[in-house]
């Protein structure tokens, strides 16, 4: 892959993924890519938010005479609240990426202080660890929970 020249490429808002990607190292969470990423959390953010108010206006009448209505009512209000929840947790580590940013630690492993990597952050722009620290917390997370089953037999 050939390097790209910040000089000479479009402005910030044409840049495309693989142009990111193709980005030299030394150019890693710079003004550019920064700004990127604030848009793209920015998005997602307000996509979360419309999507919470979605949910509270999508919960039918409660007080609808026939009980297979009403039982219709409770599942819906049951999955708009799930739903609810797990957005609200999406929109909690969206905050938090925001923040990290605002604080100059975006993009940077919690854990190790390693660049987290443009690949991992376009798949995911609210990681917090890279790949390497993400996988061997998880199997050291598994293996935890193996050990505890075969505990309890």
């Amino acid at each position: 892959m050939s390097a790209i020249n910040l000089k000479t490429a479009p402005p910030s808002r044409e840049i495309t993924e693989a142009m990111r990607l193709a980005m030299p190292e030394s150019d890693y969470m710079n003004r550019t890519q920064l700004d990127f990423f604030r848009r793209r959390l920015a998005r997602l953010r307000e996509d979360v938010l419309n999507r919470i108010a979605a949910h509270s206006d999508d919960v039918g009448d409660a007080d609808a005479p026939d009980p297979t209505d009403r039982a219709s009512v409770v599942e819906q209000r049951y999955v708009a609240q799930r739903l609810n929840e797990r957005d609200t947790a999406l929109l909690h580590k969206l905050d938090a990426a925001l923040q990290r940013m605002r604080e100059g630690r975006y993009g940077y492993c919690e854990k190790t202080g390693e660049p987290i990597g443009i690949a991992r952050l376009l798949a995911r722009p609210m990681a917090m660890q890279a790949i390497e620290e993400k996988s061997r917390r998880e199997a050291q997370d598994s293996h935890y929970v193996r050990r505890a089953d075969r505990m309890s037999e």
